[in-house]
């Protein structure tokens, strides 16, 4: 198979992400929130694994009538924010006027953020929270705290978009990649067994939700207090 074949393979390979959260959203509009996110684990699963792919394939290269930057944007927009938005407004963790005010901070945040060109650090981190909001709301309805805890979390994590605060990409930051990479990994294992057991209370994947997903948020925070801000 020549380069180029297998460069566009890649393109075709992080489509699929579009495919996933059309899949998710179906199981979102029927208040199937289990399988709503088994879904998203599988677009994020497919978003981890499609940048290297990229990298290796060199798609800028060997198939540039597809842009792969844009592609990915648009997916992750979708996967990231659009479907688990829609999932957290109508769900009953946010009653009333909070649900309303959680969804267009959210999407009108991300949308902002994801057109920022200053969204990457010199050592391919991210400035400031990077729209993840699957993982948050995922992480919510497995633990279903307070619903002034959820908008708080929302809040702040919107302002965070937009402050100089490091957030790791778990494979491409190189400091402490032997423990983001698989922190990330055990993070989407604990999300898929959580949404596969409905988010039963009593298993054990809420607990490694918790884990992973404290350092995964605190992670780059933590590099920059003990490395300065451009470390």
């Amino acid at each position: 198979m020549t380069d180029a074949r297998k460069a566009l393979g890649v393109h075709l390979f992080t489509a699929t992400g579009a495919v996933f959260a059309m899949l998710a959203m179906l199981e979102a509009v029927q208040d199937d929130w289990s399988m709503m996110f088994l879904w998203l684990v599988v677009a994020f699963a497919v978003d981890g694994v499609d940048g290297p792919l990229a990298r290796k394939y060199d798609v800028k290269r060997n198939a540039p009538i597809f842009d792969g930057v844009l592609l990915d944007l648009i997916i992750d927009y979708l996967t990231y924010v659009f479907v688990p938005a829609f999932a957290l407004f109508e769900s009953d963790l946010l009653p009333g006027w909070t649900g309303w005010l959680a969804i267009i901070v959210i999407t009108f945040a991300s949308a902002l953020y994801f057109a920022d060109s200053r969204m990457k650090t010199k050592d391919n981190s991210f400035q400031g929270f990077p729209g993840c909001w699957n993982m948050l709301i995922l992480v919510l309805f497995a633990l279903s705290p307070n619903f002034w805890i959820i908008l708080a979390l929302v809040v702040v994590l919107a302002v965070t978009m937009f402050l100089p605060v490091k957030f790791i990409h778990p494979v491409r930051t190189k400091r402490w990649r032997a423990v983001s990479l698989p922190m990330a990994l055990a993070w989407t294992f604990f999300a898929g067994w959580a949404a596969w057991v409905d988010f039963d209370p009593a298993s054990w994947a809420h607990w490694g939700l918790v884990v992973t997903s404290v350092y995964l948020l605190g992670a780059g925070a933590a590099q920059q207090l003990v490395h300065g801000r451009d470390g």
